[in-house]
C-alpha cells in the first residue's frame, strides 16, 4: 500500500515551508517574514486541507518556539491573533487554488496583508483590555500602519519566491505538478 499523504510533493512542499520558517530566526524588519506567504503556498499546494493548516502552522510553531529559546521573544499575548490571521490565509490559499496565475497569488498576498493587520492589530487593542473603547481600537490601527508596508512588502517578497520555486520546479520535475 503506498502513502498518498507523504509524496514527492509533499516533501518538497513541507521542506520549503520549514526552510522559509527558519529565515525568522535571522534578524529582520518587524513584520518582514515569510509566515503569510507559507500559509497562503501551503493552502494552494498541499493536496490536504488539513495538513494545509497544519504544516505552516507547525512551522511557525517551531520558530516561535526556537526564537523564545534564543531571543526570548517568540511568544506572546496576541498569538492566537497572528495564527488565526494565518488560518485565513490558508483559505485565502484555497481559493487561490482554483487558478493559481500571478493575478491570483499577488490577490491574495495582499488580501492575506489586509487580514493580519486587522486582526493583530485587534488583538493588541483586545490584549490591552479594550483600552480606550472603540477610539482606543482607532488609536491602535493608526499605531500599526507603520508595520504594514514591511507586512505586505514581505507578503509580496516571499510570496514571489515560494510561488516562484514552486513554478520554476515544477517545469524541471513535472512530478510534482501533481501526486
Amino acid at each position: 500500500m503506498t502513502n498518498k499523504i507523504i509524496t514527492p510533493r509533499f516533501l518538497f512542499i513541507t521542506t520549503v515551508l520549514l526552510v522559509a520558517a527558519i529565515t525568522r530566526l535571522f534578524p529582520h524588519i518587524p513584520n518582514f517574514t515569510p509566515i503569510a506567504a507559507m500559509a497562503l503556498f501551503g493552502g494552494v499546494y498541499y493536496n490536504n486541507k488539513t495538513m494545509a493548516f497544519i504544516m505552516p502552522l507547525l512551522a511557525m510553531l517551531v520558530s516561535d518556539v526556537l526564537l523564545e529559546l534564543t531571543t526570548g521573544w517568540g511568544f506572546h499575548n496576541t498569538m492566537i491573533y497572528v495564527y488565526a490571521s494565518f488560518v485565513l490565509t490558508t483559505m485565502i490559499g484555497f481559493m487561490v487554488k482554483k487558478n493559481v496565475t500571478f493575478k491570483s497569488v499577488a490577490v491574495g498576498s495582499l488580501a492575506s496583508s489586509v487580514i493580519f493587520f486587522i486582526i493583530t492589530n485587534f488583538g493588541v487593542w483586545a490584549a490591552n483590555n479594550f483600552a480606550g473603547g472603540l477610539a482606543g481600537l482607532n488609536t491602535t490601527y493608526i499605531m500599526g500602519i507603520p508595520f504594514f508596508a514591511p507586512t505586505l512588502v514581505g507578503d509580496i517578497f516571499f510570496n514571489a519566491i515560494l510561488f516562484g520555486l514552486f513554478y520554476l520546479v515544477q517545469i524541471k520535475k513535472p512530478a510534482l505538478i501533481k501526486a
